[in-house]
């Protein structure tokens, strides 16, 4: 098998899997269902509509809505047809979470994230063929209705004490902030927003995160108590790493699928980063490596650890699925030049300043001394160390040996930056200023 990539994966599943179904469960993305040999023949029989939602509670997707995006594109290779629900009304609501309220956004602000929101999903799924995707809004069916029609056509469907039951309603009633009817309402507008799919477009699977579940079958009860029939709901397993720490966050920042919000560097990055323990499950989940290729790289993992070949294949093929290959070859380019491997004058200069940002960095005058940089980023803690650094040979500039303490930072690589390492491995970034 291969161990390096010349270009990523192009979408499509494994055909050693006679069902899709069989596929999502062994890659892991089935934490519970409803009824699973009944959703094995649905998957196997005639295209199926089925959605996920995404609210706009932020200006951009993160990796935990990555997971839902893969596995509908999944579903979609297998025939299916997908439905992307971009949350216009219940974003104005914000389902519940276990600890406290969600502060409200103004309608103008999740109008506007919900666009951002809309544009990502579409990136993810295909809009081409019998079973193009399509994109829906819920706040289209939501704002006209009334309170009243509200109470009287989907709130008398719902007991109290059912909904009193479910995990995050449950969990917030046992705290001290307890809960609003704001909140506690989520679960009727997403149980309304399966229905209305269903005699729409007679959508018959959701899927979301475990975390949800209260909420996925808020929707499979609805649709059966009113239209009397059973309907499906997916909810995939939360990514946890090995260790217990949460995933999904770098040096405490989430990971977004805006590169404005998270670089294309700085994904490839978290990817590369990953543990020896957690790669194999992750190559499983967030790639289109087939069984085979991915078993292959568990050997790897077993026997050559030191080379990280699986995660250099995740980090690459992750990156690229979010931010296109051409970024991906360039940050990829980046962190190997930063590293020793490449020729720093060759990189793409928008890249190299977004690669830099994420290390200690400064900004500089050009024509500052090496040794007052050094302090500035931070590499050293003071000017006698710094010159101690240059006369032990352990300071170099732009891949450049420093010799003496009087050399100068020019800026000279693309993008008007320059690279400063002490050590093997210490590296700094330097932005160069040309003001007085």
């Amino acid at each position: 098998m291969s161990t390096v990539a010349l270009s990523a994966t192009a979408p499509a599943n494994d055909p050693s899997f006679a069902n899709v179904w069989d596929e999502l469960e062994w890659r892991g993305l089935v934490q519970v269902s409803t009824d699973r040999d009944a959703l094995r023949a649905l998957l196997a029989g005639d295209p199926i509509t089925y959605y996920c939602g995404f609210d706009p509670t932020a200006p951009s997707l993160h990796l935990g809505n990555l997971v839902q995006l893969l596995t509908m594109r999944r579903m979609q290779l297998a025939g299916h047809r997908p439905l992307g629900l971009v949350g216009g009304s219940t974003g104005l609501i914000g389902d519940p979470r276990p600890s406290a309220e969600r502060t409200l956004n103004t309608k103008e602000t999740v109008e506007e994230w919900v666009g951002y929101l809309r544009s990502q999903v579409e990136r993810f799924l295909s809009f081409d063929g019998d079973n193009a995707a399509r994109i829906v809004n819920n706040l289209d069916w939501t704002a006209p209705l009334s309170a009243i029609d509200f109470l009287r056509e989907i709130g008398k469907h719902y007991r109290v004490g059912t909904m009193l039951k479910k995990d995050a309603v449950a969990a917030r009633l046992n705290s001290d902030a307890g809960i609003s009817y704001t909140e506690f309402s989520y679960q009727i507008l997403q149980g309304m927003d399966y229905l209305e799919l269903y005699r729409q477009y007679d959508c018959v699977l959701q899927t979301g995160g475990s975390d949800q579940w209260g909420n996925l079958t808020s929707g499979t009860d609805l649709i059966h108590r009113v239209e009397g029939v059973h309907v499906h709901a997916i909810g995939t397993p939360l990514i946890t790493n090995s260790d217990g720490t949460k995933f999904g966050k770098s040096e405490g920042n989430a990971i977004w699928l805006d590169p404005e919000m998270c670089s294309p560097y700085r994904m490839y990055q978290f990817w590369l980063n990953t543990d020896d323990a957690d790669v194999v499950s992750r190559l499983k989940v967030f790639t289109f490596l087939t069984r085979d290729e991915i078993e292959g790289y568990d050997q790897l993992v077993a026997s050559e650890p030191f080379r990280r070949a699986a995660q250099r294949r995740l980090a690459r093929e992750v990156t690229a699925f979010v931010h296109g290959t051409e970024a991906t070859d360039a940050v990829i380019a980046a962190s190997e030049a930063l590293f020793g491997q490449g020729d720093l004058g060759t990189l793409d200069g928008a890249t190299l300043r977004t690669a830099l940002e994420e290390l200690p960095h400064a900004t500089v005058r050009r024509g500052t001394p090496v040794v007052h940089a050094l302090v500035e980023t931070g590499l050293v803690s003071s000017l006698g160390e710094a010159r101690r650094a240059i006369a032990q040979g352990g300071v170099s500039l732009d891949g450049a040996k420093v010799d003496d303490d009087a050399a100068v930072v020019t800026g000279a690589l693309p993008g008007g930056v320059s690279v400063l390492r002490r050590g093997k491995k210490t590296l700094a970034g330097l932005f160069a200023d040309d003001a007085d």
